[in-house]
This record gives structure tokens, C-alpha cells and sequence, in this order.
């Protein structure tokens, strides 16, 4: 689908900005699904991806996380120097597995908006842009072969799809390759019932999902795990765990926002 499409969709059936609400004009807007002028807040509040990039604790040291930024989680810092408090009280018998994680954005206002916008609202306005943003992280992983990066979505919870209609970690991933031909997806996940994440408190996240990752066919030898909302980084570890027991060398990670 080109811009045209979406601004004649818009223009016949407007859903607005996907932010603020207000009327879209432009086809460049009605293809994001945002107002020009909340296009240029979000961009401009995190002009810099690299300022989010983080690094796990066996990753290369060559490789340092930007300044204030946690060299764990990539979360921003506020007086803290190199981690952040909650990440000061990992252990090193839990360190992170994967091997490099990006967190792009704070799930908070605006960009919570755009979130809800795209998951709930299922805007694919929201999602195209959120494809870009994604396109453009991934440049800054160090990833041996750049233009024929696997990704592998975090697989969903046992019956949310049935619950949903849908997986917006697939779709974004669907919404990424449509823009870059060569990126693979390869769904070699699966998750097995749980206790919510959502219910638990930062030590039970941790080994709620151990073991409870699957890999169903042939893990990469090379992938990035790739994830809407990175709160503890447990379901990323636990991912990370089961594809490198699985054969991965190198399992790098990325997430749209950080909460």
C-alpha cells in the first residue's frame, strides 16, 4: 500500500491523529497516522537513538553504552553513574544472556499514546512509523551481516491472540521487512502458560518464564530478539536463554519502549 491509499482512507474514513486527534492533511501524514506537529515532538525528544543503546554484562567492552544511560537496561539515568538502581541489584550469576540490548523510547505520554494507538487501536498509520523508528535501531546492533538481519518476535502469551485478533510484535516485524526486503522474521518461538509478568514483583520475573521458552524449529546462529515494552528484561533473558541453548551465538535484543 503507498501513501495514496492511506490518504484517500483517511480523507473518506478520518481517524485523526492517532496522538491528538486532530485532522490529517498530508499524505505523509495520513501514512504515519500522525499530525505533523506530534510527528516532530516525538522525533525531536529522542533525536539520538544512540543515546539509548545498552550493553549486557557479556558483551564485547569495546562496545560502551552512551553516556547516562544504564549499560543494562539502556534506560536514561538520573543520578545514578553507569547502572541504574534497579539494575544495581542484579547479580553476576544474573546477568542479562543476550548480548546487546536497545531500548528506544519511555513508555509515558506522547509515546504511550502511540502504543495504544497501534496495539489497541490496531492504527497501521502508528505501526508504519513505528516501523521506521525500528529500522533505524537496528543499524546501531553489531550485527555481522546488517542488511539481512533475522528477527525474532517475542512470542505472545498462550491464548492472546485468540483473546486480541492479533500479535503486534509480528505485525511490526511484518511492517519492518515490507521496508526492507531482506530482513527475515523467523518465528521459532513459543511460549508456554505462566503466571503474568504483569503480577509479579522484579525477583519473580525473573525465573517466572525460565524454561518456559521453547524453541520450535532451528534457533539462528545470529538474530535480535524484538519485543514492544522492556520493563525487567525478564522475558528478553528468557528468550535470550532458550535460542543460545538452542545453538544462537549471538541473540541481541530490541524494544520500542522502556517502562
Amino acid at each position: 500500500m503507498n501513501q495514496l491509499w492511506y490518504y484517500l482512507r483517511e480523507y473518506f474514513f478520518p481517524r485523526g491523529c492517532g496522538i491528538c486527534a486532530k485532522t490529517l492533511f498530508s499524505k505523509e501524514e495520513a501514512w504515519y497516522g500522525l499530525c505533523g506537529e506530534c510527528m516532530q515532538k516525538l522525533l525531536a525528544a529522542n533525536a539520538d537513538t544512540s543515546v539509548n543503546a545498552g550493553t549486557s554484562g557479556n558483551a564485547d567492552t569495546s562496545a560502551k553504552s552512551a553516556p547516562g544511560r544504564c549499560d543494562l537496561c539502556g534506560r536514561p539515568l538520573i543520578s545514578e553513574i553507569n547502572r541504574c538502581l534497579p539494575c544495581r541489584g542484579i547479580t553476576e550469576t544474573e546477568m542479562p544472556v543476550y548480548d546487546r540490548l536497545i531500548s528506544l523510547y519511555p513508555y509515558t505520554g506522547n509515546y504511550q499514546k502511540l502504543l495504544e494507538t497501534f496495539k489497541f487501536k490496531k492504527s497501521p498509520g502508528a505501526g508504519n512509523f513505528l516501523a521506521v523508528q525500528l529500522l533505524e535501531a537496528l543499524k546501531l546492533l553489531p550485527v555481522s551481516d546488517p542488511d539481512n538481519i533475522i528477527l525474532v518476535p517475542v512470542p505472545p502469551r498462550p491464548g492472546k491472540i485468540r483473546k486480541t485478533g492479533w500479535d503486534q510484535i509480528v505485525m511490526l516485524a511484518k511492517l519492518v521487512k515490507r521496508s526492507n526486503k531482506k530482513t527475515i522474521i523467523c518465528r521459532c518461538l513459543k511460549r508456554q502458560k505462566s503466571l503474568s509478568q504483569k503480577k509479579l514483583d522484579r525477583r519473580d520475573r525473573r525465573t517466572n518464564l525460565m524454561g518456559r521458552i521453547l524453541v520450535k524449529k532451528k534457533a539462528p546462529a545470529e538474530c535480535v530478539l524484538f519485543d514492544d515494552v522492556i520493563t525487567t528484561g525478564s522475558t528478553m533473558n528468557a528468550c535470550a536463554a532458550a535460542l543460545k541453548q538452542a545453538g544462537a551465538q549471538k541473540v541481541y535484543g530490541i524494544c520500542l519502549f522502556y517502562d
